[in-house]
């Protein structure tokens, strides 16, 4: 027999034992279950009882969503859709994609196809008597807000920031002008002890400038004192991100500003070294202020920045917030773009 007619014949034996691609699926093979769609959101579940209570409105975009091996990433107001395998999965947040300090709620039982929305759960682990979503932003005068139209600084622009992302989020002040890091580690705790905030905004370095012996031999106190309040933050139950110095004004008059932006450069080194070993998110001013075509037209004066200014703290500490560490870190490469049509700012 030929070559041609054995390939011929063992092909038509083939075929005729179910062995052709085309024939049908041979017995005990399963057969593969058409996905179902389904639609949900991603909650902060304040109390960790894993519904989405009335009052529970925060809702997180931007983070990862697994339902029975299919993904999804939400958009805003925190909805995925996604299509599932039927019968009885799970959904769960993806740990990676969470906001720093945030960590996924107990998985949900789910039925596909679903009846509704899947509601998935994300916590945080406050303290008993922290309040959450109210930030305090701690510092000296440029948290106080010195050059802002409003007189709040970079806390207005950050409120409305996490609101319209959130759906919800207040902002204290505690700013007290002209103080240096070791006199904010020492005036924390009862500061705390009264706003009992979920998250604390430490912003503070600049004065300490003005300190001889600080200036000439970084980091003198200022890191030392920064780390405590990332310490004091935890022991009261709430997340410290700590802010990068600003830079000053490059066209003060005084011949000093060129020494001081130094100064400031070396001190932020510290103090995102200090930050990566107590796992503190950090919330990048001083990149996000030289990642700008210019300086001086964020300033109000030689120190403090004008509402251009305020805004770029702001979304400074939105990023820390709101992305995972390893992302808000990356954030000092970003350039902004400012539109002042806001209700009341100018």
């Amino acid at each position: 027999m030929s070559t041609k007619a054995s390939c011929l014949l063992l092909a038509a034996v083939a075929a005729a034992c179910g062995g052709g691609s085309s024939g049908p699926t041979s017995p005990g093979t399963p057969t593969p279950t058409p996905g179902s769609p389904v639609g949900g959101f991603v909650f902060y579940d304040e109390n960790g009882n894993g519904i989405a209570d009335p009052t529970e409105t925060v809702r997180l975009p931007n983070v990862g969503v697994t339902i029975g091996g299919a993904s999804a990433t939400t958009q805003a107001g925190g909805r995925f859709s996604l299509s599932s395998p039927g019968g009885a999965q799970t959904a769960q947040a993806s740990p990676a994609s969470l906001p720093a300090y945030f960590t996924p709620g107990a998985p949900v039982s789910v039925t596909v196809p679903t009846s509704g929305d899947v509601a998935v759960p994300v916590v945080l682990a406050l303290g008993p008597r922290a309040t959450p979503n109210l930030y305090l932003a701690f510092g000296d005068s440029i948290t106080w807000g010195q050059g802002s139209s409003d007189g709040t600084g970079y806390a207005s622009w950050l409120r409305e920031d996490l609101r319209a992302f959130w759906g919800k989020g207040d902002v204290a002040i505690d700013g007290v002008p002209g103080t240096k890091s070791n006199k904010g580690e020492s005036r924390l705790g009862p500061s705390l002890s009264a706003n009992h905030p979920a998250y604390l905004l430490i912003l503070y370095g600049t004065n300490d400038w003005n300190d001889a012996d600080c200036r000439n031999a970084p980091p003198c106190y200022t890191v030392d004192a920064l780390r405590s309040m990332v310490l004091q933050a935890h022991d009261a139950g709430a997340f410290p991100v700590v802010g990068t110095i600003p830079p000053v004004n490059p066209n003060y008059t005084d011949k000093d500003a060129a020494d001081r932006n130094d100064w400031v450069k070396n001190m932020n080194t510290f103090i995102r070294t200090m930050a990566s070993q107590e796992r503190a998110p950090v919330a990048e001013v001083y990149g996000n202020f030289m990642k700008q075509s210019s300086l001086p037209p964020l300033f109000a004066d030689e120190l403090h920045p004008n509402d251009s200014g305020f805004q770029i703290i702001a979304q400074s500490f939105f990023d820390a917030i709101t992305k995972p560490i390893s992302a808000s870190a990356s954030a000092r490469a970003r350039r902004f773009s400012f539109s002042f049509s806001r209700p009341g700012h100018p």
